[in-house]
């Protein structure tokens, strides 16, 4: 398949960039953190952007949404990572939506899909437990109570968990921590008694919490797919997230070259444009390469997405990798080609650079999905 939009693709960008860019450029961002917003996002801009149908981007027809694919999931966050734009598309519109569709019975689906499509409800993945993502170290507890199970334990780095009305918690029901046997998802109302959430802005400025479970109780009906057995309808969610935070990470690689080319162009020192140093020219144009080669990476690993979860691990890995590591020179590179500017607050800059390491690490770094590739491959 051709690595390019098509022309409805085009078209989505289009709508999603005019949109994204007037209402939510950085300057939204630095507002929302220099105001201490409570949310940290902003619900009426939120509705606004649900009524131009991309909250249920990915939510079948039947259930209010608009049925489309991860690709053009991809489009809308490549957007959003332009303008470092804080919302709860990646953790409820991704991620959620996506673990409640492919895992889901007829009635959960039907309880949470259309309030997810319509925006009033936000939900996200609650999964690591400790400082670097791994899955299958899963030690949150679930036993077993009468007619369902009571779950304890605690989980890190919960994206936009404070204003979550829906989480969907990994725990272990079998096994220990390691084995892929034993994980089951399950879904948790956050006022439910035990249920002890707290907010932790991150150094990007965008949310997470940390969450803790004490006894929580839960119902058979709240398990999301199959007891100890969820750890394949895990591996293909947390895969779908991975291509939606690559695909940001393109976006905002992408607007930071933009912005210091144009730097490039307009700065003045010794008498001349520092666009016309050859070794900045030279730094730049491989940076471009860098992009455009993860931008591919990442359009294909939507594509294998589309086409088949079960077989996109591979191509994922290599998307998130290389998204991580451009992104992060696209960053300094950034930073060191506005000189002592580019290290300042009130310099835009530094906002996709605090970003570009927070999208790094979430979801695995480039570490972590080159180990799964070495793994897969025998090594």
């Amino acid at each position: 398949m051709a690595l390019v939009l098509t022309e409805e693709q085009s078209m989505l960008r289009d709508s999603a960039r005019g949109l994204i860019s007037d209402k939510a450029p950085v300057s939204h961002l630095r507002h929302l953190r220099d105001s201490k917003d409570p949310t940290g996002f902003s619900k009426e801009f939120w509705h606004s952007f649900a009524e131009m149908g991309f909250a249920g981007l990915l939510v079948p027809e039947e259930f209010g949404g608009s049925g489309l694919g991860f690709m053009e999931a991809g489009i809308i966050m490549e957007e959003i990572g332009r303008t470092l734009m804080p919302s709860p598309f990646l953790a409820t519109s991704v991620v959620a939506a996506s673990a409640l569709n492919r895992g889901g019975n007829a009635t959960q689906k039907s309880e949470f899909l259309p309030k997810i499509a319509s925006g009033s409800l936000l939900a996200t993945l609650a999964i690591d437990e400790g400082a670097k993502h791994r899955p299958l170290q899963t030690s949150l507890q679930a036993v077993r109570a009468g007619n369902g199970f009571k779950l304890s334990g605690a989980k890190a780095l919960v994206v936009d968990g404070h204003v979550a009305d829906l989480l969907i918690v990994a725990a272990r029901t079998a096994g220990a921590a390691g084995e892929r046997e034993g994980l089951t998802l399950f879904l948790v109302n956050p006022a439910a008694k035990g249920v002890a959430i707290e907010r932790t802005i991150m150094v990007d400025a965008h949310n997470a919490a940390r969450i803790e479970l004490a006894n929580v109780e839960v119902t058979a009906d709240s398990v999301l797919g199959e007891v100890d057995q969820g750890a394949t309808l895990l591996d293909g969610v947390l895969d779908i997230g991975r291509g939606a935070v690559a695909a940001e990470m393109v976006g905002l690689s992408d607007e930071v070259f933009n912005r210091t080319v144009e730097y490039l162009k307009n700065r003045k020192q010794f008498g001349k444009l520092i666009g016309e140093f050859q070794a900045l020219q030279h730094r730049a144009a491989e940076l471009y390469v860098d992009i455009e080669i993860t931008r591919a990476a990442t359009m294909k690993a939507l594509q294998a997405l589309d086409a088949d979860v079960a077989k996109a691990a591979s191509a994922v890995a290599v998307a998130k990798a290389r998204a991580g590591t451009t992104a992060t020179r696209a960053v300094q590179e950034g930073v060191q080609m506005h000189g002592g500017m580019g290290m300042t607050d009130q310099f835009d800059i530094g906002f996709f650079m605090k970003r570009a390491r927070v999208c790094e690490e979430l979801f695995g770094d480039a570490n972590y999905h080159t180990e799964q590739l070495a793994k897969a491959r025998g090594y």
